[in-house]
Protein backbone atom coordinates (compact mmCIF):
# COMPACT_ATOMS: atom_id res chain seq x y z
CA UNK A 1 0.00 0.00 0.00
CA UNK A 2 1.42 3.42 -0.90
CA UNK A 3 1.55 6.30 1.59
CA UNK A 4 -1.45 8.15 0.13
CA UNK A 5 -3.82 5.18 0.07
CA UNK A 6 -6.58 5.17 2.70
CA UNK A 7 -6.84 2.15 4.99
CA UNK A 8 -10.57 2.79 5.43
CA UNK A 9 -12.58 3.71 2.32
CA UNK A 10 -13.73 7.33 1.84
CA UNK A 11 -17.44 8.15 2.08
CA UNK A 12 -19.53 10.29 -0.28
CA UNK A 13 -21.72 11.99 2.36
CA UNK A 14 -21.94 11.54 6.11
CA UNK A 15 -19.80 11.71 9.23
CA UNK A 16 -16.25 10.61 9.99
CA UNK A 17 -15.27 10.16 13.63
CA UNK A 18 -11.47 9.92 13.72
CA UNK A 19 -8.79 9.69 16.41
CA UNK A 20 -10.91 7.50 18.69
CA UNK A 21 -8.71 5.78 21.30
CA UNK A 22 -8.06 2.19 20.19
CA UNK A 23 -10.69 -0.17 21.56
CA UNK A 24 -13.41 2.49 21.97
CA UNK A 25 -14.85 2.36 18.43
CA UNK A 26 -17.26 -0.52 19.00
CA UNK A 27 -18.44 0.99 22.28
CA UNK A 28 -19.16 4.31 20.56
CA UNK A 29 -21.11 2.51 17.81
CA UNK A 30 -23.28 0.86 20.46
CA UNK A 31 -23.76 3.87 22.72
CA UNK A 32 -24.75 6.16 19.87
CA UNK A 33 -27.03 3.55 18.29
CA UNK A 34 -25.26 3.92 14.97
CA UNK A 35 -25.73 0.26 14.06
CA UNK A 36 -29.54 0.60 14.28
CA UNK A 37 -29.78 2.78 11.19
CA UNK A 38 -29.73 1.20 7.74
CA UNK A 39 -26.81 3.25 6.42
CA UNK A 40 -23.40 1.86 5.56
CA UNK A 41 -20.87 2.05 8.39
CA UNK A 42 -17.15 1.52 7.91
CA UNK A 43 -15.08 0.86 11.02
CA UNK A 44 -11.31 0.71 11.34
CA UNK A 45 -9.93 -0.72 14.56
CA UNK A 46 -6.38 -0.47 15.92
CA UNK A 47 -5.13 1.56 12.97
CA UNK A 48 -1.67 3.14 13.22
CA UNK A 49 -1.64 6.69 14.59
CA UNK A 50 1.32 8.99 15.16
CA UNK A 51 -0.47 10.82 17.99
CA UNK A 52 -2.14 7.88 19.74
CA UNK A 53 -0.02 4.91 18.69
CA UNK A 54 -3.22 3.14 17.63
CA UNK A 55 -6.68 4.51 16.93
CA UNK A 56 -10.17 3.57 15.80
CA UNK A 57 -12.16 5.35 13.10
CA UNK A 58 -15.88 5.28 12.25
CA UNK A 59 -17.37 6.44 8.94
CA UNK A 60 -21.17 6.61 8.66
CA UNK A 61 -22.79 7.26 5.28
CA UNK A 62 -25.69 9.74 5.07
CA UNK A 63 -25.72 10.52 8.81
CA UNK A 64 -24.72 13.89 10.26
CA UNK A 65 -23.87 14.08 13.94
CA UNK A 66 -25.21 17.18 15.63
CA UNK A 67 -23.04 19.38 17.84
CA UNK A 68 -24.82 17.94 20.90
CA UNK A 69 -23.99 14.38 19.80
CA UNK A 70 -20.39 15.39 19.13
CA UNK A 71 -20.19 16.83 22.63
CA UNK A 72 -21.43 13.55 24.11
CA UNK A 73 -18.69 11.84 22.12
CA UNK A 74 -16.19 13.95 24.09
CA UNK A 75 -17.14 11.91 27.18
CA UNK A 76 -15.64 8.77 25.60
CA UNK A 77 -13.05 10.13 23.19
CA UNK A 78 -12.07 13.71 24.13
CA UNK A 79 -9.35 13.87 21.46
CA UNK A 80 -11.60 12.58 18.66
CA UNK A 81 -12.34 14.66 15.59
CA UNK A 82 -15.73 14.78 13.87
CA UNK A 83 -15.78 15.71 10.19
CA UNK A 84 -18.95 16.22 8.17
CA UNK A 85 -18.54 15.07 4.58
CA UNK A 86 -20.31 16.15 1.37
CA UNK A 87 -19.24 14.91 -2.07
CA UNK A 88 -16.14 13.27 -0.55
CA UNK A 89 -14.97 16.62 0.91
CA UNK A 90 -14.83 17.81 4.53
CA UNK A 91 -17.35 20.65 4.76
CA UNK A 92 -17.32 21.11 8.53
CA UNK A 93 -15.20 20.06 11.49
CA UNK A 94 -17.15 19.88 14.74
CA UNK A 95 -15.34 21.04 17.85
CA UNK A 96 -15.80 18.71 20.81
CA UNK A 97 -16.70 20.20 24.17
CA UNK A 98 -17.72 18.33 27.28
CA UNK A 99 -21.47 18.71 27.82
CA UNK A 100 -22.48 20.42 31.06
CA UNK A 101 -24.71 17.48 31.94
CA UNK A 102 -25.71 14.06 30.67
CA UNK A 103 -29.00 12.29 31.23
CA UNK A 104 -29.78 8.62 30.83
CA UNK A 105 -26.35 7.68 29.45
CA UNK A 106 -24.67 6.24 32.55
CA UNK A 107 -25.82 4.42 35.68
CA UNK A 108 -24.73 5.94 38.98
CA UNK A 109 -21.89 3.86 40.49
CA UNK A 110 -23.28 4.51 43.99
CA UNK A 111 -25.39 1.44 44.77
CA UNK A 112 -27.33 3.43 47.39
CA UNK A 113 -28.35 6.15 44.91
CA UNK A 114 -32.10 6.66 44.56
CA UNK A 115 -31.73 6.42 40.76
CA UNK A 116 -31.43 2.63 41.16
CA UNK A 117 -34.74 2.25 43.03
CA UNK A 118 -36.96 4.98 41.61
CA UNK A 119 -38.24 5.38 38.04
CA UNK A 120 -35.98 8.35 37.28
CA UNK A 121 -33.42 8.85 34.55
CA UNK A 122 -29.83 9.20 35.75
CA UNK A 123 -28.46 12.75 35.57
CA UNK A 124 -24.90 13.93 36.03
CA UNK A 125 -23.12 17.28 35.90
CA UNK A 126 -19.89 16.95 33.93
CA UNK A 127 -16.65 18.77 34.73
CA UNK A 128 -13.02 18.50 33.76
CA UNK A 129 -10.83 18.58 36.87
CA UNK A 130 -7.05 18.49 36.37
CA UNK A 131 -7.42 16.66 33.06
CA UNK A 132 -9.92 14.12 34.45
CA UNK A 133 -13.57 14.02 33.41
CA UNK A 134 -15.68 13.99 36.57
CA UNK A 135 -19.39 13.23 36.94
CA UNK A 136 -21.52 14.47 39.86
CA UNK A 137 -24.82 12.65 40.35
CA UNK A 138 -27.84 14.92 40.63
CA UNK A 139 -29.50 12.63 43.16
CA UNK A 140 -26.82 11.37 45.56
CA UNK A 141 -24.42 14.27 44.84
CA UNK A 142 -21.37 11.99 44.79
CA UNK A 143 -18.62 12.57 42.21
CA UNK A 144 -17.05 9.87 40.05
CA UNK A 145 -14.20 9.64 37.55
CA UNK A 146 -14.99 8.65 33.96
CA UNK A 147 -13.52 5.15 34.32
CA UNK A 148 -16.02 4.37 37.12
CA UNK A 149 -19.04 5.09 34.92
CA UNK A 150 -20.96 2.33 33.14
CA UNK A 151 -23.76 2.55 30.62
Amino acid sequence: MNKTQLQVEAIHNGTVIDHIPAGQGIRILQLFGLVQNRERITVGLNLPSKALGAKDIIKVENVRLSSAQANQLALFAPEATVNLIEDFEVVEKLQLHLPEQVEGVFACPNGNCISHREPVSSKFRVRAVRGQVMFRCRYCEKSFQRDMMTA
